[in-house]
């Protein structure tokens, strides 16, 4: 029996000093595999796209959707459609050796059919407060061999993040989602531009709900919000501040009698990217100077 223990021992041991030794290795070469001078990555979200920009690896960068817009020199690049509705043709097209994206917009359909042409696609995931910046720009530093690089990434989050001087009086504000008088929506309580809106200081107007749901003319004067925030793209559907207020109920709220509005860039604002302690501080700054007039 003591024979037979001391052998299985043996096993063990020599199992455990193979797997330390090649476990490193085996990371590495696997990194290898992913970056390299023939990389060529296909980013499906732009909060993704701005993350590999800010660790040095925008070069590698072939193709991106239509959420990545910054850095701006990433515009030039192919784009493959919306991440949220993305064809595996597209893609293919542009003959990726990586695709990289979030996993809550990566359809099942799309990731079987770029496995399928063989393509490594690895989705990543983002929880939307700043934490969960962190936790992205860190999980695709380790899976591309970039964790030299997280650091001063993550720490500039913190930097910002400490800037922020939120409004010395309670403000509450309404995020209005719009494509067109068509199309307006408003954002509740488990939304990103709601957890923008408590990070710079204020409140939601909007209670009761957690997703989003259509703007309403009831819903408008109950909330009767003191300002009113948009992305900028979706101001301009609208035909600006003057097309806003024809939306029915708007007038009869604070923010419309009163003209505040503030317009942000929509990735900059509810993307949770490597600059969300620079949208928080733009966002608390803009509150500050609406609430003071």
């Amino acid at each position: 029996m003591k024979k037979r223990n001391n052998i299985v021992t043996g096993l063990c041991l020599s199992a455990a000093l193979f797997l330390f030794s090649c476990g490193p290795k085996a990371d590495q070469d696997k990194t290898a595999e992913l970056i390299n001078e023939k990389t060529r990555i296909v980013s499906l979200n732009g909060s993704v796209t701005e993350v590999l920009c800010q660790l040095g690896l925008e070069d590698k960068i072939s193709g991106v959707d239509v959420t990545s817009t910054f850095p701006e020199s990433i515009q030039k690049l192919p784009k493959v459609g919306h991440n949220r509705n993305i064809a595996a043709e597209a893609v293919v097209a542009l003959s990726p050796t990586l695709v990289v994206g979030l996993d809550e917009q990566m359809k099942p359909e799309l990731l079987e059919q770029l496995k399928g042409a063989n393509i490594r696609v690895i989705p990543f995931h983002l929880e939307y407060n700043p934490q969960g910046t962190k936790d992205l720009v860190n999980a695709i530093a380790d899976s591309l061999g970039k964790k030299d690089a997280a650091k001063a990434v993550t720490d500039k989050i913190d930097a910002d993040l400490a800037k922020v001087q939120k409004p010395a009086q309670p403000v509450k504000v309404l995020f209005i989602y719009a494509r067109g008088a068509g199309t307006l929506m408003v954002a509740g309580q488990k939304t990103a531009p709601n957890r923008m809106i408590e990070l710079a200081g204020a409140q939601n107007a909007a209670t009761g709900f957690e997703d989003f749901k259509p703007l309403t003319p009831e819903a408008l004067v109950e909330g009767n919000p003191d300002v009113i925030l948009m992305f900028d793209s979706g101001l301009q559907s609208l035909g600006g501040i003057d097309g806003l207020l024809q939306v029915p109920g708007i007038k009869e709220t604070n923010a419309g009698r009163n003209k505040r509005v503030i317009e942000m860039d929509g990735q900059l604002l509810a993307g949770f990217g490597p600059r969300v302690g620079e949208a928080v501080t733009q966002l608390a700054q803009q509150l500050n100077e609406v609430s003071a007039h």
